[in-house]
């Protein structure tokens, strides 16, 4: 086994209670995992030596809801919003129709690119999900070439209804041979609990399908107003519910008693010109918060999670430590990966050894410094990618 000593750490995030941030330390990684973390005065030799000079590091971002595997451009969409159109998820099926004409090799083309950005910008485990096929055939295509190149793969069959198609003949193929097809290559099921998309009973129905199938749950709810999302996904134990724009304070009450994440996505809300998501009023509620990128080619066309904190800071109320962790260890509880061995969004031994160096003495500087590229250096599952 090679073990490699990264060093000079002049501010390190662990994200675990016990652990705290350190200064002056040092993490060594063997093969996949993070053997030791401490101060770099009791560090052991090991077979490698990387010197950082000083430099912040923290766990890698954990991106716990985009949609990676499309074709086409929705420029126009984005044009036209910026006009002053509002948002609605009729776009999607644009997406639709040009995911279903591309070649497997087109797809798969461009998930390995937004992935390869997203690690150069310091991400290090990416959930994303399948949306654009909506036929039995496309969603086990985008399921598969999800799942070559990201850690965990939703199946979102339930994204809209293809325009033409009745809705309770589409539901009965989404909950009957299109979940058969995608279930052994998927680890999640969401729904789209939205105007324009599915209600709260046809929300179910998908959510009760893929939990028999042995699915964990998730949910996009409260984007383009209050809706049955929160309540719905709370009542049937999902990992997070995603989006959260809209919440009543019987919803906000409703996740601070429960185990499901708010996942929010500020670039999004951005971009649709919807408001920011209640970020401190959730936290203050005693929530549990996940950030997010939603990337995908109509409502949220970026991979960069440091925008997504940087946001978070200056336009939603939170603290640096705050969005930090809920981009990275509040992303790994949204995907139920951030405890026990080969735990994500936490430093400490054991772990998944997914390191982010940044070019600045601390995290402050995410928030001090909006938009600049502060990644340095990455180690994604002990391999350095960048």
């Amino acid at each position: 086994m090679t073990a490699t000593l990264i060093t000079g750490i002049g501010e390190l995030t662990t994200n675990d209670d016990e652990l705290g941030r350190l200064h002056d330390a040092a993490v060594i990684i063997e093969d996949e995992r993070v053997r030791w973390v401490g101060p770099a005065a009791n560090a052991e030799p090991t077979d490698a030596r990387v010197d950082v000079g000083g430099r912040a590091a923290l766990p890698g971002w954990v991106d716990s809801h985009t949609h990676l595997v499309f074709a086409g451009d929705r420029t126009a969409e984005f044009e036209a919003r910026m006009a002053g159109q509002a948002y609605s998820a009729g776009g999607i099926a644009r997406t639709v129709d040009a995911t279903r004409a591309a070649t497997d090799a087109d797809l798969g083309e461009t998930v390995r690119r937004l992935v390869r950005e997203a690690v150069s910008q310091g991400t290090t485990y990416l959930e994303t999900k399948t949306g654009y096929g909506l036929t039995v055939d496309d969603e086990a295509r985008c399921a598969r070439i999800a799942a070559e190149h990201v850690d965990e793969v939703t199946f979102l069959g339930a994204h809209i209804v293809p325009p033409g198609t009745d809705t309770d003949d589409y539901l009965a193929t989404v909950t009957g041979p299109m979940l058969d097809a995608v279930a052994p290559l998927v680890r999640w099921a969401d729904v789209f609990c939205e105007q324009g998309a599915f209600d709260a009973t046809q929300s179910e129905r998908v959510l009760r399908a893929a939990a028999v199938r042995g699915l964990g749950l998730r949910v996009h709810g409260n984007q383009l107003g209050e809706g049955p999302g929160v309540q719905l996904a709370v009542r049937l134990g999902a990992a997070s519910v995603d989006h959260c724009t809209y919440l009543s304070d019987n919803d906000v009450d409703a996740l601070a008693g429960s185990d499901t994440v708010a996942t929010l996505l500020p670039a999004c809300d951005l971009s649709t010109r919807q408001p920011l998501a209640p970020a401190r009023r959730l936290l203050d509620a005693g929530a549990v918060v996940a950030l997010a990128s939603n990337a995908n080619p109509g409502s949220s066309y970026t991979t960069s999670m440091a925008f997504c904190v940087a946001t978070a800071v200056l336009q939603q109320g939170l603290s640096v430590d705050e969005a930090v962790w809920a981009a990275t260890r509040g992303g790994a509880k949204a995907l139920r990966a951030d405890t026990g061995d080969g735990a994500v969004g936490v430093l400490r031994p054991g772990s998944r050894a997914d390191l982010h160096v940044l070019d600045a003495p601390s995290v402050t500087h995410l928030a001090y410094r909006p938009g600049v590229p502060l990644t340095c250096a990455v180690w994604r599952n002990g391999a350095r990618e960048y």
